[in-house]
């Protein structure tokens, strides 16, 4: 009998109890809204040599006021080790450091399970290069830590998201067609060995209990301090950013 892979649907509203606990406190993370602070991913008209090749390269001068590594630095998301807040300013060196931070869509989606399994088997060339693999995924502490423990995904690299706080400051895609139809979501089918290989061990149960968080899409970004070298939006599900061109970026600028 072929193998099959999970289903990429919305769970019943039944089959998913709501959650409750004394850590997870959504209302710890104002942002402001990304309108009114004015943000924009501009590309940059100039490119180092090195990287002049990818589309996905930003400016790295937002204007002042509304600098995209300030304003993210700003969001508080949670930790799936302790369930508790903090200011993703806290997580990298905010002058020198590098990181990569990984925005999967919800713990539920086989797809995020895939790329979280990718970032997993790259985190030691990451490492090596002093580069600190922040991932991000759309629901609360406990779903991420399903996906965390089945995987198995390092807990202390992993966040949760739950209220989309991130997402939406960057702008990340979000809607049905995004989601479900967009053409962008058919390279999924060329990787069905890693998609196999990564849901093994899936449960629908690490699906948010926010329904509509399913249509969150995700994308990749790199930064040195609060300079954005690299950001790539996911076009649909499935459509993540080429793991060579983030390891390009973030592991051959030098690291204070």
């Amino acid at each position: 009998m072929a193998a099959s892979l999970p289903r990429l649907s919305l769970p019943p509203t039944a089959a998913l109890p709501a959650v409750t606990s004394s850590r997870y406190r959504p209302d710890l993370a104002p942002v402001p809204n990304r309108r009114r602070l004015g943000l924009r991913l501009h590309r940059s008209p100039v490119v180092p040599a090195a990287a002049a090749s990818s589309p996905s390269l930003l400016s790295s001068s937002p204007q002042p006021g509304s600098g995209i590594g300030d304003a993210l630095g700003g969001v508080a998301i949670f930790s799936a080790a302790t369930g508790e807040p903090v200011l993703i300013r806290d997580l990298w060196d905010q002058n020198e450091g590098m990181a990569v931070v990984a925005l999967l869509r919800h713990f539920g989606c086989p797809c995020c399970w895939e790329l979280a399994l990718t970032l997993k088997d790259a985190k030691e060339r990451f490492d090596s290069a002093g580069v600190k693999l922040i991932a991000v995924g759309v629901g609360t502490p406990d779903k991420a830590r399903i996906l965390a423990e089945r995987l198995p995904f390092p807990l202390d690299y992993l966040y949760a998201d739950p209220e989309r706080k991130a997402y939406d400051l960057l702008g990340l895609y979000f809607g049905v067609g995004r989601t479900f139809f967009n053409p962008a979501s058919v390279k999924v089918f060329s990787r069905f060995d890693s998609l196999k290989e990564a849901t093994k061990n899936y449960t629908i149960e690490a699906t948010p209990d926010d329904r509509p968080s399913v249509l969150q899409q995700g994308g990749m970004f790199v930064f040195k301090g609060k300079e954005l070298l690299y950001a790539r939006k996911d076009e649909g599900t499935g459509d993540h950013a080429p793991l060579d061109d983030v390891l390009n970026i973030c592991c051959k600028v030098p690291v204070a």
